[in-house]
């Protein structure tokens, strides 16, 4: 197969690079351009390891192709923990040991930042519910929707 060249906007910087057809963003993010903080874990996108942002969008990096991100921009876990977008989370997951082997951390801050930015109010049931599609193997979740909650709080429900 031939590789398509695709430009896309990975954490804010333009990227050019040509890619195999069948290449999926993880594969590409984490090979390619050395973003390791997205993981590969099921490739079937159900455990959300592979976690990131296109086009404002949480997506499984496992199941969206690098070419079919010609165009778009990309954040991944590195670029929005670089901003600062997240840090409260970061802190509130360190605080309340909701990271221990830390392989579904980026996947789970990335769903959390996605409900968090929906506003409102939202209580562990809603947690709970948005985290569902990220495993953890580690923790037992307990400590995760304690983070999460605490920053819910902290942050009284804004947008």
């Amino acid at each position: 197969m031939s590789a398509h060249d695709i430009s896309l906007t990975v954490n804010g910087e333009a990227v050019r690079e040509a890619v195999e057809p069948r290449r999926t963003l993880v594969d590409f993010l984490r090979e390619d351009l050395g973003l390791t903080g997205s993981h590969v874990g099921c490739e079937h996108g159900v455990c959300g390891a592979c976690t990131v942002r296109v086009d404002g969008a949480v997506v499984r990096g496992c199941l969206v192709l690098a070419v079919q991100c010609d165009g778009a921009r990309v954040e991944t876990i590195e670029g929005v923990s670089d901003s600062g977008a997240i840090a409260d989370l970061q802190n509130a997951f360190e605080k309340r040991n909701a990271l221990q082997c830390g392989y579904c951390t980026p996947g789970m801050l990335l769903a959390a930042e996605e409900l968090l930015a929906a506003g409102g109010t939202p209580g562990r049931e809603k947690i709970r519910e948005h985290i569902s599609g990220n495993y953890c193997r580690c923790t037992g979740y307990e400590a995760i929707v304690d983070a999460i909650e605490a920053v819910v709080q902290a942050r009284g429900g804004r947008k």
